[in-house]
């Protein structure tokens, strides 16, 4: 089978697109044909191995995991000895652990959850990592009718699913991004802050919760913002080469402990429950993937090239086959 393989950290130059074995399926396995994945951040950190501080989980000096991929969505094509959930044929989407940029994945059977027959492949690759992120994050800051809602990194592949499940909650968004992705956001139900234009902890508007994926501010700059007894949401990925965000992670965890207002880190965690309930929206009209293009498996360098200079708007999709 094909699949998208590096042997060291580095640029999008180390991947290479190249014929290996197909994957053994164990007993509590699945062998999934992969027809769609998604890009996700942490594609994009686990290839470069920076922060550095992850290597000592993914391998010091050179990957362990040399397929890289989370989110697919494909056909079981055999399942293993225990497995009753599933039969050849099933349409299916999850979060794999590693290994999803090939035509072939063994997936464990309990983290795919089933494609609706409304919902293309495509837009169902979507949905693992990024709309997994955003819906329970909402979850966290009890986001519901009525909320104030900033989503600071409004476009990107979490803050579009951010701001349409909060629209789709009732809440009053507002999403910050750059000029050229204003009228994206706009489209998806939010009032917009232009970032290039004005500092939003610096204005007058105060928010219930403030849902921060790009980072940029300062904690006391963000807190400012917060309406009382508001919640401040932590999943951004800024940070220096060695420690990326754990810094600003550690001191979120630790000031939430004890002040007012409230902090959190959003560390979503795979739930095949949140899938089912995601595609259930999708395939309901609403909520639609924002899928800034589709490309095959084959150019996936590429596509890693091209995010190095400029943000991606929503999710890029590879696709297989």
């Amino acid at each position: 089978m094909k699949a998208i393989v590096r042997d060291r950290y580095g640029s999008a130059d180390v991947l290479r697109c190249i014929e290996v074995p197909r994957p053994a399926v164990g007993p509590e396995q699945v062998l999934v044909r992969v027809h769609a994945c998604s890009l996700n951040f942490g594609d994009r950190v686990a290839l470069r191995g920076e922060p550095t501080f992850i290597r000592l989980f993914w391998g010091l000096r050179r990957p362990r995991v040399t397929i890289l991929g989370r989110d697919v969505a494909g056909t079981v094509v055999e399942v293993g000895a225990k497995v009753t959930r599933w039969q050849p044929g099933d349409e299916v989407f999850g979060e794999m652990d590693q290994r999803g940029f090939a035509e072939y994945v063994a997936a464990p059977a309990d983290h795919l959850a089933r494609k609706p027959a409304g919902v293309g492949f495509e837009q169902a690759a979507t949905l693992p990592v990024a709309a997994t992120t955003a819906l329970q994050a909402l979850r966290l800051g009890g986001v519901t009718a009525g909320s104030r809602v900033l989503v600071n990194g409004a476009s990107g592949g979490v803050g579009t699913f951010a701001v349409q499940l909060a629209v789709d909650l009732g809440a009053q968004v507002t999403g910050v991004c750059s000029t050229r992705n204003a009228e994206l956001v706009r489209s998806l139900g939010a009032d917009v802050v232009d970032y290039t234009r004005e500092d939003f902890t610096r204005g007058d508007r105060s928010y219930d919760v403030v849902l921060d994926l790009a980072g940029g501010h300062r904690l006391a700059a963000l807190r400012r913002v917060l309406a009382p007894g508001g919640v401040y949401l932590s999943s951004s990925g800024a940070g220096g080469r060695v420690l990326g965000p754990l810094p600003h992670l550690l001191k979120v965890t630790a000031l939430g402990a004890v002040t007012r207002p409230r902090l959190r880190v959003v560390a979503a965690r795979r739930d095949t429950a949140d899938l089912d309930h995601l595609a259930t929206l999708v395939a309901a009209g609403r909520i639609t993937p924002v899928i800034e293009r589709t490309r095959p498996l084959s150019e996936a360098a590429d596509v890693f090239r091209a995010l190095d200079t400029d943000h991606a708007r929503g999710k890029i999709v590879l696709t297989v086959g």
